[in-house]
């Protein structure tokens, strides 16, 4: 479902600019030099969790000084809603993660579970290593099933959008993070 013009323009600008683009930057080139020194010697299959980490794995990529193949995978536990549900599988990797080293590379670590399932699919599927980059790991004090090997940046307990993260289905393309006001949890 697609929101109205009016109804995103509104969402951004009473939102709270939590991380400004030049924040949203540093982040990146840190986790990039963090996979760079741990991944550079693997060739590993890069996985994209699609839609949220368009953004992060388009700018992430180029800073990668390695080989690597590049895949995709599409799940999804939000759809436009503010909370997750049931996990949805729309793409499996196209290439085989067998006798791989697999990075999978996600926007947010919320809750956890659709990177914990994504790592229990892609081992299953005969990778022989399975590490995951996020962008933002969000702080909320709940025990996660997973834990993020690379991460950009944390973020407070808030429902945050911008830098592929969507509101609604809206503002993925914003180049800064902003959170929706007096709210404490999404």
């Amino acid at each position: 479902m697609t929101i109205s013009l009016q109804r995103a323009r509104d969402i951004l600008q009473q939102a709270e600019l939590l991380c400004p683009p030049e924040q949203v930057q540093a982040a990146l080139f840190k986790v990039a030099q963090q996979i760079n020194s741990t991944l550079s010697e693997s060739h590993p299959l890069v996985l994209s969790v699609m839609g949220g980490a368009v953004v992060f794995s388009g700018q992430l990529l180029p800073l990668l000084n390695f080989p690597l193949d590049f895949d995709y995978v599409h799940v999804s536990r939000y759809g436009d809603a503010r909370s997750g549900g049931e996990m949805h599988w729309k793409v499996a990797p196209h290439e085989s993660v067998k006798n791989r080293v697999v990075l999978l590379v996600d926007d947010i670590l919320d809750e956890g579970h659709t990177l914990d399932a994504l790592q229990q699919r892609v081992l299953a599927l005969g990778a022989t290593r399975c590490y995951s980059a996020v962008f933002a790991d969000k702080r909320h004090g709940r025990i996660k099933p997973v834990k993020a090997d690379f991460v950009g940046m944390e973020l407070p307990d808030r429902f945050v959008f911008g830098y592929g993260m969507d509101i609604e289905g809206a503002w993925r393309n914003l180049p800064a993070i902003y959170a929706v006001k007096n709210q404490d949890r999404g």
